[in-house]
């Protein structure tokens, strides 16, 4: 697996979980703060589409050119190819600002179980919708995916498999319009699937499943296409798709030009793009405030830090008793604070590792394991850990308790994390050395390989709870780890997984999910510190588009003011 389909490879905003270096930019500082946004939002400057100007091109940065267009395929399986493919491919259901899903009427007019026992689906495709190539859109489409993305054929180079490894059959119903999906084993999260849908031609062959989207995307079927793609100036403009079925869009084309992170501010000062994300850094933030003519939008996304234990055998950590007291000398609200403090006020820790913050699923189930410093003492030294009289750093049996914690170099929010948890674990006589290793290296090299005791990155989240987080908590095999890059399982976590997947009621799947959580917790895989602050500066004049918080962007309705 390469380096990037490994630390994008479940980047999916619905299929799976993500992991992203924590965003640029320093912690610490004072000036305005922006105002708590309600757990569940859009700040996205709403108009009625048909008040804005017909016309105009917004401008989006891009962190990089996907390097293949095919969501589906394991190198194209990250956020970037997100981004860009939403706007032109079609999926049965979107994101909703509420952590939940709703249908995509323009591609799906309706989706609903027919049966229980066993688990049918019914599709009825949008009668006008079309591929760029004039083909309409039919169940051959939603059967030629199902079959390419369960697996069993390995030359398909797939990046997650969730679910439609559970599909036994998809057939035709009254007509090429309408799909019949049948399950072999109930899936529960079943509007996860065909997110995007890719066209027959693709799926039915993995040559060009894995090679033929890689230089630029192929037949489409969004609001947009493609109109220009330019490796040197690394931009990619989309116009608008003359065979498009739908409500017209607002805007003439969507461009995206990759932008070092360092130049956003510059460019959004220079009007050159029309947006940026703040994430953490207190510098964008400052900048924005400085820029004319440009707003602070924030909503609470996916995302959010967090800190990956290495609980392998052998390992320092592998002892659930040892994670259990580290972690409660960790004070998840000072680090808090002290990154996104000055962004954020009454900033409140992450909770929960399976519901995004502000999902209506979601708890805090952090009081599994509380910071307790008198408690993290005693239970070290419980443990054998003992501290020499005049304090200093706890050691047994002739070894010192010693953490190496690997973050990404260069980046200053995952070093103000580690600064503020050196001198947090010091207090309970745990040493922590930093080793700041290059970005291109932090995942194949130290965090896929479990080369390190802690480790500082991101998960996305998803409205998909059980689909999305499953391989990063699943039980490792071997070589199959998923993405359980810290080794860590509890065998009570397997079967909640199933329990979650086989219940069709959302309400006890809820509790399934927030049962597994407390689990999570009291194993100690990862530690999760806060929610992304969402922040994003915008352009004054563009509507409908922003801080998309737990939701999917809508390409069809953004705009310009007139």
């Amino acid at each position: 697996m390469s380096r990037r389909s490994t630390r994008y490879g479940m980047a999916a905003l619905v299929a799976a979980v993500a992991l992203l270096l924590a965003g640029c930019g320093g912690g610490g500082g004072g000036g305005a703060r922006l105002t708590a946004p309600p757990p569940g939002n859009q700040d996205i400057n709403p108009h009625d589409p048909a008040t804005l100007r017909d016309g105009g091109d917004l401008r989006l940065p891009l962190d990089y050119l996907p390097t293949n267009y095919n969501y589906s395929q394991i190198d194209g399986h990250d956020e970037p190819t997100h981004e860009v493919m939403s706007a032109l491919m079609p999926r049965a259901f979107k994101d909703a600002p509420d952590g939940g899903v709703v249908p995509d009427t323009d591609f799906v007019t309706s989706a609903e179980v027919t049966s229980t026992a066993p688990q049918v689906v019914h599709y009825h495709i949008n009668d006008r919708a079309v591929w760029s190539d004039g083909r309409p859109i039919t169940w051959e489409d939603f059967a030629a995916q199902a079959t390419a993305l369960t697996g069993h054929n390995p030359a398909y180079l797939i990046g997650d498999r969730t679910g439609y490894q559970d599909i036994a059959t998809v057939e035709r119903g009254a007509t090429d319009k309408d799909v019949v999906v049948t399950f072999a084993r109930t899936f529960s999260e079943w509007q996860s699937l065909f997110y995007p849908l890719y066209p027959k031609e693709t799926n039915s062959d993995p040559a060009a499943f894995n090679t033929g989207w890689a230089s630029s995307p192929q037949i489409t079927a969004g609001p947009f296409k493609v109109g220009t793609l330019d490796q040197t100036a690394k931009t990619l403009t989309l116009v608008r798709n003359e065979r498009w079925w739908g409500e017209r869009p607002r805007l003439s084309r969507v461009i995206f030009a990759v932008t070092d992170r360092n130049a956003l501010a510059d460019r959004l000062a220079n009007n050159e793009i029309d947006l940026y994300e703040i994430g953490s850094s207190v510098d964008l933030f400052r900048r924005a405030q400085t820029i004319p003519g440009v707003q602070i939008r924030e909503a609470t996304p996916k995302q959010f830090s967090q800190i990956t234990f290495n609980g392998s055998p052998g390992a320092v950590l592998s002892e659930e008793k040892v994670r259990q007291a580290i972690a409660s000398g960790i004070n998840r609200q000072e680090i808090a604070q002290k990154l996104i403090g000055s962004i954020v006020p009454k900033v409140v820790p992450m909770g929960n590792h399976i519901y995004p913050f502000g999902a209506k699923d979601y708890r805090d189930n952090s009081d599994v394991l509380p910071y307790d410093q008198a408690a993290a003492n005693r239970d070290l030294d419980a443990l054998g850990w003992a501290r020499p009289a005049a304090g200093g750093v706890r050691a047994k049996g002739g070894k010192q308790l010693s953490l190496r914690l690997v973050i990404p170099a260069g980046n200053p929010i995952s070093d103000a994390i580690s600064k503020v948890l050196l001198n947090q674990l010091a207090q309970v006589g745990v040493q922590v050395v930093i080793d700041a290793e290059p970005t291109g290296q932090f995942f194949s090299d130290f965090v896929n390989t479990g080369n390190f005791d802690l480790a500082v990155y991101q998960y996305v989240s998803s409205s998909a709870a059980f689909a999305n987080s499953m391989n990063v908590y699943q039980e490792p095999k071997g070589t199959d780890l998923g993405i359980n890059f810290g080794r860590v399982y509890d065998p009570r976590i397997g079967p909640l997984y199933a329990q979650g997947f086989a219940e069709l009621d959302d309400a006890k799947r809820a509790d399934i999910g927030n049962q597994l959580d407390r689990v999570i917790w009291a194993e100690v895989h990862d530690i999760p510190l806060y929610p992304a602050t969402g922040a994003w500066a915008v352009r004054a004049g563009v509507a409908n588009f922003g801080a998309k918080g737990l939701g999917d962007w809508d390409y069809v309705h953004a705009g310009f003011t007139q």
